[in-house]
């Protein structure tokens, strides 16, 4: 009688093994492409603005160059920010720049409608940092998504577009390395 030490087992189980992490590194791979897809690739939401940089002004009457988008989505800001959440007054675009500076996304309407900004207000409270909305008088477009050098306008609530906007931006800092 012949007796098996094991090693057929043991090469059986070396390649299952080597079979999982192969698989698991594959899908690894293909869920990292997925969001680079969807944060970086073509197919990103909003039309891209020219960046402006990010150098600070000391108030928000300080004279610099004008912004290239209205709202803004990039350049001259103060060196604070505003607080994330439902403001029911607008805010300056020099405090806006900061927010996006700082990975926030601002969803703004420019409309005396209760409705529009409650539906607004509805999206924006799901997310406790990173998003602000505020009502904006001064802009042409009736309601505008911004995030750093990204804007998207339209003149009725799109939840869903609104969402794939502020879920693309939201939390991406924008500092230059140190």
């Amino acid at each position: 009688m012949q007796r098996h030490h094991g090693r057929t087992g043991a090469k059986r189980t070396g390649r299952w093994r080597v079979a999982i992490v192969a698989g698991i590194v594959v899908l690894v791979a293909a869920a990292a492409a997925a969001v680079f897809a969807f944060r970086g690739g073509s197919d990103t939401p909003g039309l891209k603005v020219a960046d402006q940089g990010n150098r600070h002004i000391a108030s928000a009457t300080s004279a610099h160059e004008p912004y290239n988008s209205d709202p803004p989505t990039s350049g001259p800001h103060l060196g604070y920010i505003a607080p994330w959440g439902v403001h029911t007054r607008p805010i300056s675009p020099e405090l806006q720049v900061h927010n996006l500076e700082d990975g926030g996304v601002l969803v703004q309407y420019n409309c005396d409608c209760p409705d529009v900004a409650n539906k607004l207000a509805d999206i924006v409270r799901r997310y406790d940092r990173f998003v602000i909305l505020a009502p904006y008088p001064a802009m042409k477009p009736r309601i505008a998504l911004t995030a750093w050098t990204r804007i998207d306008t339209m003149d009725e609530v799109d939840e869903k577009r609104i969402t794939r906007f502020i879920e693309a931006y939201r939390g991406v800092d924008h500092h230059p390395a140190r």
